[in-house]
């Protein structure tokens, strides 16, 4: 009895046609190609295609894509980087940042770095002025680092930096600005505690003046960042928090143009009306108060410079 030879389903087409477009794509990729490259690229193929299929663009529609991502590119220089600004006003500089950063509950959470981060930034004693210009309503900022277990953390590295009243950093007012305004690096004690005065943050707009800041017109939304401080605090064996606190006053805490605000990160500021008050830490009367402590949690991998 003859039995009839096994069929043999054909190779997929290599030729394109659109209801195979990914898939035809990826099939290109070399055997030989880097896992994690394959997955990515794999990916990334996927989800345009379906969202080309989805959209349906005509044409003009991808020139004109094509065009903003061109301009964005040829916008960057080496003190900005507008594909960094597109990733902030889409969400995905943060969801990144989540993503690398999940804690256990209790530690204090991660928010985007931005960009006018400074390296050794002026150390100074606990209890200085970081305020160089006179501008803004005087602050006294304090609190204490401590682990998840709430043990103090002694001689924990605290960088702070901030806007000025005008609603720019020091490094965007070169020569207008005194060098180093409203940043400073800052030693936790034997108790964990610090405190420094400053002036109260004010919310201002990240730059709008290329194709992201076009971007943002175009679909409705403003380009302004809700008030806040940035803090990065680090010590040895723990995992460094590179975050802001932000004024609970602001109204652009619900939109903030990068979306960078967790609940978490709102704080409490305090006006002080006590003259007595003001005396002690060196301030007229009114002034503002925020107490915030950070909590650290134990690193499990080695501690990373930031870059």
């Amino acid at each position: 009895m003859q039995h009839a030879a096994p069929s043999v389903s054909p190779s997929p087409s290599p030729y394109f046609d659109e209801a195979r477009s990914a898939e035809v794509v990826n099939a290109r990729m070399g055997q030989d190609t880097d896992e994690r490259l394959q997955h990515v690229m794999a990916t990334l193929v996927r989800h345009l295609h379906a969202a080309v299929k989805e959209i349906e663009p005509t044409h003009e529609e991808w020139f004109t894509a094509i065009r903003f991502l061109t301009e964005t590119g040829q916008m960057c220089t080496d003190w900005r980087q507008e594909y960094i600004l597109l990733s902030d006003i889409l969400g995905v500089s943060m969801l990144v940042d989540a993503i690398n950063h999940r804690r256990p509950s209790g530690a204090t959470p991660n928010t985007i770095l931005g960009p006018f981060y400074v390296a050794d930034s002026p150390g100074y004693e606990n209890g200085a002025n970081i305020c160089l210009d006179g501008k803004g309503e005087p602050l006294v900022v304090s609190g204490r680092v401590t682990n998840i277990e709430g043990t103090p953390v002694p001689n924990a590295k605290l960088e702070v930096w901030q806007t000025n009243d005008d609603g720019f950093y020091d490094v965007q007012q070169k020569g207008i600005q005194p060098d180093s305004n409203l940043r400073g690096t800052f030693t936790s004690d034997a108790e964990g505690r610090y405190w420094f005065k400053s002036v109260k943050p004010r919310h201002y707009p990240i730059p709008s003046d290329g194709p992201v800041g076009k971007l943002l017109g175009a679909i409705g939304r403003h380009p302004n960042r809700a008030a806040h401080l940035h803090f990065i605090v680090t010590a040895p064996g723990y995992d460094p928090v590179i975050t802001h606190i932000f004024t609970p006053d602001c109204p652009y805490l619900p939109e903030d143009a990068v979306f960078g605000v967790k609940r978490e990160l709102i704080a409490g500021f305090n006006r002080i009306d006590d003259p007595q008050a003001a005396e002690r830490v060196g301030f007229p009367a009114p002034f503002w108060s925020v107490s915030w402590d950070f909590t650290l949690a134990t690193s499990t991998t080695p501690t990373r410079a930031i870059p």
